[in-house]
Protein backbone atom coordinates (compact mmCIF):
# COMPACT_ATOMS: atom_id res chain seq x y z
CA UNK A 1 0.00 0.00 0.00
CA UNK A 2 1.31 3.60 -0.74
CA UNK A 3 3.57 5.09 1.67
CA UNK A 4 2.77 8.93 1.15
CA UNK A 5 -0.24 10.90 0.58
CA UNK A 6 -1.54 9.01 -3.25
CA UNK A 7 -2.08 11.02 -6.03
CA UNK A 8 -4.29 8.26 -7.71
CA UNK A 9 -6.56 8.18 -4.15
CA UNK A 10 -7.01 11.76 -4.88
CA UNK A 11 -8.10 11.20 -8.42
CA UNK A 12 -10.77 9.00 -6.97
CA UNK A 13 -11.93 11.02 -4.91
CA UNK A 14 -11.88 14.07 -7.65
CA UNK A 15 -13.82 11.60 -9.74
CA UNK A 16 -16.65 11.13 -7.35
CA UNK A 17 -17.04 14.46 -6.40
CA UNK A 18 -17.47 15.57 -9.79
CA UNK A 19 -19.98 12.48 -10.43
CA UNK A 20 -22.14 14.04 -7.61
CA UNK A 21 -22.13 17.11 -8.58
CA UNK A 22 -22.71 17.08 -12.19
CA UNK A 23 -25.14 14.04 -12.48
CA UNK A 24 -29.03 14.30 -11.80
CA UNK A 25 -29.06 10.63 -10.69
CA UNK A 26 -25.40 9.50 -9.82
CA UNK A 27 -24.62 6.17 -9.73
CA UNK A 28 -22.89 6.51 -5.79
CA UNK A 29 -23.25 9.64 -4.24
CA UNK A 30 -20.23 10.98 -2.70
CA UNK A 31 -21.38 14.09 -1.59
CA UNK A 32 -18.38 14.93 1.32
CA UNK A 33 -15.59 13.96 -1.47
CA UNK A 34 -15.50 17.57 -2.98
CA UNK A 35 -15.38 18.75 0.90
CA UNK A 36 -11.89 17.07 1.37
CA UNK A 37 -10.53 19.64 -1.35
CA UNK A 38 -9.85 23.72 -1.42
CA UNK A 39 -12.44 25.43 -4.10
CA UNK A 40 -8.47 26.01 -6.15
CA UNK A 41 -7.41 22.37 -5.34
CA UNK A 42 -10.49 20.86 -7.38
CA UNK A 43 -10.32 23.61 -9.62
CA UNK A 44 -6.29 22.79 -10.59
CA UNK A 45 -7.37 19.43 -10.63
CA UNK A 46 -9.84 20.03 -13.19
CA UNK A 47 -7.44 22.40 -15.27
CA UNK A 48 -4.62 19.34 -15.12
CA UNK A 49 -7.24 16.37 -16.12
CA UNK A 50 -8.15 18.80 -19.13
CA UNK A 51 -4.80 19.44 -19.83
CA UNK A 52 -4.56 15.55 -20.74
CA UNK A 53 -6.63 15.66 -23.86
CA UNK A 54 -3.60 14.49 -25.89
CA UNK A 55 -3.06 11.47 -23.69
CA UNK A 56 -6.99 10.93 -22.82
CA UNK A 57 -9.11 11.35 -26.04
CA UNK A 58 -7.00 13.20 -28.62
CA UNK A 59 -9.43 12.46 -31.45
CA UNK A 60 -11.77 14.91 -29.52
CA UNK A 61 -9.74 17.91 -29.38
CA UNK A 62 -11.09 21.36 -30.89
CA UNK A 63 -14.33 19.51 -31.12
CA UNK A 64 -15.81 19.96 -27.26
CA UNK A 65 -15.74 22.42 -25.03
CA UNK A 66 -13.32 22.61 -21.67
CA UNK A 67 -16.93 21.58 -20.07
CA UNK A 68 -17.66 18.49 -22.03
CA UNK A 69 -14.01 17.64 -22.30
CA UNK A 70 -13.83 17.49 -19.11
CA UNK A 71 -17.29 15.36 -18.16
CA UNK A 72 -15.70 12.93 -21.45
CA UNK A 73 -12.51 12.40 -19.71
CA UNK A 74 -13.72 12.07 -16.38
CA UNK A 75 -16.85 9.98 -17.15
CA UNK A 76 -14.86 7.52 -19.69
CA UNK A 77 -11.45 7.69 -18.03
CA UNK A 78 -11.18 8.12 -14.40
CA UNK A 79 -14.94 7.58 -12.26
CA UNK A 80 -16.18 3.94 -14.01
CA UNK A 81 -13.68 2.22 -11.33
CA UNK A 82 -13.64 4.22 -8.09
CA UNK A 83 -17.69 4.95 -8.64
CA UNK A 84 -18.78 0.94 -8.92
CA UNK A 85 -16.36 -0.55 -6.40
CA UNK A 86 -17.92 2.28 -3.88
CA UNK A 87 -21.30 1.60 -5.02
CA UNK A 88 -20.59 -2.41 -4.79
CA UNK A 89 -19.12 -2.03 -1.67
CA UNK A 90 -21.48 0.04 0.46
CA UNK A 91 -24.40 -2.05 -0.86
CA UNK A 92 -22.74 -5.69 0.36
CA UNK A 93 -22.03 -3.79 4.05
CA UNK A 94 -25.13 -2.46 4.45
CA UNK A 95 -26.46 -6.25 3.64
CA UNK A 96 -23.59 -7.35 5.83
CA UNK A 97 -25.00 -5.25 8.74
CA UNK A 98 -28.61 -6.52 8.31
CA UNK A 99 -26.91 -9.88 8.83
CA UNK A 100 -24.88 -9.27 12.28
CA UNK A 101 -22.05 -7.43 10.97
CA UNK A 102 -20.71 -5.14 13.99
CA UNK A 103 -17.97 -3.58 12.60
CA UNK A 104 -16.19 -1.68 9.33
CA UNK A 105 -12.44 -1.79 8.31
CA UNK A 106 -11.24 0.40 5.61
CA UNK A 107 -8.11 -0.63 4.59
CA UNK A 108 -6.09 1.66 2.81
CA UNK A 109 -8.51 3.98 3.19
CA UNK A 110 -6.95 7.10 1.02
CA UNK A 111 -9.36 9.83 0.84
CA UNK A 112 -12.89 7.14 0.99
CA UNK A 113 -15.63 9.45 2.69
CA UNK A 114 -18.27 6.40 4.42
CA UNK A 115 -17.42 7.59 7.84
CA UNK A 116 -18.18 11.46 6.95
CA UNK A 117 -21.50 10.57 4.42
CA UNK A 118 -23.05 7.79 6.86
CA UNK A 119 -23.97 9.33 9.91
CA UNK A 120 -26.65 6.95 11.48
CA UNK A 121 -24.34 3.65 10.63
CA UNK A 122 -21.13 5.12 12.05
CA UNK A 123 -23.46 5.94 15.42
CA UNK A 124 -24.65 1.64 15.69
CA UNK A 125 -21.34 0.91 14.59
CA UNK A 126 -17.44 1.16 15.27
CA UNK A 127 -15.37 2.21 11.67
CA UNK A 128 -11.87 1.76 11.48
CA UNK A 129 -9.84 3.43 9.11
CA UNK A 130 -6.42 2.03 8.22
CA UNK A 131 -4.02 3.33 6.35
CA UNK A 132 -0.37 5.30 6.17
CA UNK A 133 0.98 7.43 8.60
CA UNK A 134 1.46 10.33 5.87
CA UNK A 135 -1.83 9.47 3.85
CA UNK A 136 -3.78 9.68 6.78
CA UNK A 137 -2.27 12.46 8.41
CA UNK A 138 -3.06 14.22 5.01
CA UNK A 139 -6.76 13.27 4.97
CA UNK A 140 -7.28 14.14 8.63
CA UNK A 141 -6.20 17.79 7.98
CA UNK A 142 -8.35 17.99 5.35
CA UNK A 143 -11.55 16.92 7.18
CA UNK A 144 -10.25 19.82 10.04
CA UNK A 145 -10.05 21.91 6.95
CA UNK A 146 -13.52 21.23 5.84
CA UNK A 147 -15.26 21.36 8.91
CA UNK A 148 -17.03 18.13 8.98
CA UNK A 149 -17.45 16.36 11.99
CA UNK A 150 -15.94 12.65 12.97
CA UNK A 151 -18.37 10.61 15.43
CA UNK A 152 -16.16 9.49 17.93
CA UNK A 153 -17.40 5.39 16.73
CA UNK A 154 -14.12 6.26 14.04
CA UNK A 155 -10.95 5.23 14.84
CA UNK A 156 -8.31 6.26 12.73
CA UNK A 157 -5.27 3.54 12.63
CA UNK A 158 -2.00 4.78 11.13
CA UNK A 159 -0.33 1.38 9.57
CA UNK A 160 2.89 0.99 7.38
CA UNK A 161 1.84 -1.92 5.86
CA UNK A 162 5.23 -2.50 4.46
CA UNK A 163 6.71 -2.73 7.95
CA UNK A 164 3.62 -2.77 10.25
CA UNK A 165 0.91 -5.82 11.11
CA UNK A 166 -2.27 -4.04 11.12
CA UNK A 167 -3.46 -7.34 13.10
CA UNK A 168 -1.61 -6.23 16.25
CA UNK A 169 -2.33 -2.39 15.72
CA UNK A 170 -6.18 -2.81 15.00
CA UNK A 171 -6.91 -4.36 18.28
CA UNK A 172 -4.96 -1.70 20.26
CA UNK A 173 -7.17 0.96 18.86
CA UNK A 174 -10.33 -0.92 19.89
CA UNK A 175 -11.49 -3.65 17.15
CA UNK A 176 -12.66 -7.24 18.64
CA UNK A 177 -11.61 -10.19 17.03
CA UNK A 178 -14.47 -12.29 18.38
CA UNK A 179 -17.18 -9.61 16.14
CA UNK A 180 -18.67 -10.24 12.81
CA UNK A 181 -17.01 -7.70 11.07
CA UNK A 182 -16.62 -6.14 7.05
CA UNK A 183 -13.37 -4.93 5.59
CA UNK A 184 -13.28 -3.06 2.21
CA UNK A 185 -9.68 -3.23 0.39
CA UNK A 186 -10.56 -0.93 -2.48
CA UNK A 187 -8.07 0.10 -5.19
CA UNK A 188 -5.30 -0.56 -4.09
CA UNK A 189 -4.65 -5.01 -4.84
CA UNK A 190 -3.22 -3.43 -8.22
CA UNK A 191 -0.20 -1.90 -6.36
CA UNK A 192 0.88 -5.21 -4.41
CA UNK A 193 2.87 -8.00 -6.02
CA UNK A 194 1.04 -11.47 -5.41
CA UNK A 195 3.52 -12.27 -2.57
CA UNK A 196 2.04 -8.89 -0.88
CA UNK A 197 -1.32 -9.72 -1.07
CA UNK A 198 -1.05 -12.80 -0.14
CA UNK A 199 0.82 -11.54 3.18
CA UNK A 200 -2.26 -8.96 3.62
CA UNK A 201 -4.88 -11.42 3.42
CA UNK A 202 -3.41 -13.25 5.91
CA UNK A 203 -3.21 -10.65 8.25
CA UNK A 204 -6.72 -9.88 7.47
CA UNK A 205 -7.88 -13.18 8.05
CA UNK A 206 -6.30 -12.95 11.66
CA UNK A 207 -8.83 -10.29 12.27
CA UNK A 208 -11.66 -11.96 10.90
CA UNK A 209 -14.56 -14.09 13.10
CA UNK A 210 -16.04 -16.48 11.01
CA UNK A 211 -18.69 -14.58 8.99
CA UNK A 212 -16.94 -11.78 8.48
CA UNK A 213 -16.85 -10.51 4.74
CA UNK A 214 -14.10 -9.04 2.47
CA UNK A 215 -14.62 -6.26 -0.67
CA UNK A 216 -11.76 -5.72 -2.81
CA UNK A 217 -11.28 -5.18 -6.39
CA UNK A 218 -8.89 -6.20 -8.53
CA UNK A 219 -7.53 -6.54 -12.22
CA UNK A 220 -7.93 -10.11 -14.27
CA UNK A 221 -5.35 -11.87 -16.14
CA UNK A 222 -5.85 -10.21 -19.64
CA UNK A 223 -5.01 -6.74 -17.72
CA UNK A 224 -1.53 -5.85 -18.52
CA UNK A 225 -1.51 -6.87 -22.15
CA UNK A 226 -4.71 -5.34 -22.35
CA UNK A 227 -5.12 -3.35 -26.35
CA UNK A 228 -7.84 -1.17 -24.56
CA UNK A 229 -7.25 2.17 -24.66
CA UNK A 230 -8.68 2.59 -21.35
CA UNK A 231 -6.85 0.17 -19.67
CA UNK A 232 -3.22 0.94 -21.28
CA UNK A 233 -4.42 4.80 -20.18
CA UNK A 234 -4.83 3.84 -16.94
CA UNK A 235 -1.99 1.71 -16.45
CA UNK A 236 0.32 4.58 -17.78
CA UNK A 237 -1.31 6.86 -15.50
CA UNK A 238 -0.72 4.96 -12.41
CA UNK A 239 3.25 4.42 -13.56
CA UNK A 240 3.91 8.36 -14.32
CA UNK A 241 2.22 9.20 -10.63
CA UNK A 242 5.26 6.55 -9.10
CA UNK A 243 2.34 4.19 -8.42
CA UNK A 244 2.84 1.42 -11.30
CA UNK A 245 0.31 -1.36 -10.82
CA UNK A 246 2.22 -5.11 -10.32
CA UNK A 247 -0.49 -7.56 -10.20
CA UNK A 248 -3.38 -9.37 -11.56
CA UNK A 249 -4.88 -13.07 -11.06
CA UNK A 250 -6.75 -15.13 -12.94
CA UNK A 251 -10.01 -16.75 -11.06
CA UNK A 252 -8.39 -20.20 -10.15
CA UNK A 253 -5.37 -18.16 -8.82
CA UNK A 254 -7.20 -15.74 -6.79
CA UNK A 255 -10.11 -18.44 -5.36
CA UNK A 256 -7.54 -20.67 -4.17
CA UNK A 257 -5.52 -17.31 -2.74
CA UNK A 258 -8.19 -16.61 -0.53
CA UNK A 259 -9.27 -20.65 0.51
CA UNK A 260 -5.82 -20.54 1.75
CA UNK A 261 -6.66 -17.78 4.18
CA UNK A 262 -9.88 -19.37 5.22
CA UNK A 263 -12.02 -16.83 2.65
CA UNK A 264 -14.58 -18.08 0.09
CA UNK A 265 -15.61 -16.20 -2.57
CA UNK A 266 -20.13 -15.00 -2.35
CA UNK A 267 -19.72 -13.13 -5.21
CA UNK A 268 -17.78 -12.33 -7.91
CA UNK A 269 -18.46 -9.14 -10.17
CA UNK A 270 -17.30 -8.98 -14.11
CA UNK A 271 -17.21 -6.34 -16.09
CA UNK A 272 -19.92 -7.04 -17.84
CA UNK A 273 -21.71 -7.28 -15.10
CA UNK A 274 -20.84 -4.28 -13.60
CA UNK A 275 -22.05 -2.48 -16.70
CA UNK A 276 -25.65 -3.98 -16.53
CA UNK A 277 -25.72 -3.39 -12.81
CA UNK A 278 -24.26 0.29 -12.84
CA UNK A 279 -23.76 2.03 -15.65
CA UNK A 280 -26.22 1.19 -19.01
CA UNK A 281 -25.80 4.14 -21.12
CA UNK A 282 -26.15 6.71 -18.32
CA UNK A 283 -23.53 9.79 -18.86
CA UNK A 284 -20.97 7.22 -21.26
CA UNK A 285 -19.89 5.51 -18.11
CA UNK A 286 -18.65 2.20 -18.92
CA UNK A 287 -17.50 -0.36 -17.16
CA UNK A 288 -13.24 -1.66 -17.64
CA UNK A 289 -12.03 -4.30 -18.95
CA UNK A 290 -10.29 -7.03 -16.75
CA UNK A 291 -11.56 -4.68 -13.55
CA UNK A 292 -13.28 -7.56 -11.36
CA UNK A 293 -14.80 -6.86 -7.35
CA UNK A 294 -15.38 -9.67 -4.94
CA UNK A 295 -17.26 -10.38 -2.00
CA UNK A 296 -15.55 -13.15 0.38
CA UNK A 297 -16.56 -14.56 3.23
CA UNK A 298 -14.29 -15.92 6.35
CA UNK A 299 -15.12 -19.50 6.58
CA UNK A 300 -11.75 -20.05 8.71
Amino acid sequence: MDNRSSMTALMSAFARAYHFKTETKPVFSDSAAQMLMTKEEYEGIAQYILSGIDFFVPEQKGKLSDSEALGYIVNTQLAPTPLARAAFCEESLKTAAMTGTQQYVILGAGYDTFALREKDFVSKHPVFEADHPLTQADKLERIKRSGLKINENVKFVPVDFSSEDMSEKLPKAGFDRTKKSFFSWLGVSYYLSEEETDSTLGSIAKLCSEGSSLVFDFGDEGLFDSSDRRVKNMLSMAMAAGEPMKSSFDKLTLARLLEKHGFLIYELTEPKDIEERYFGVQGGLKSFPHINMVLAVYKG
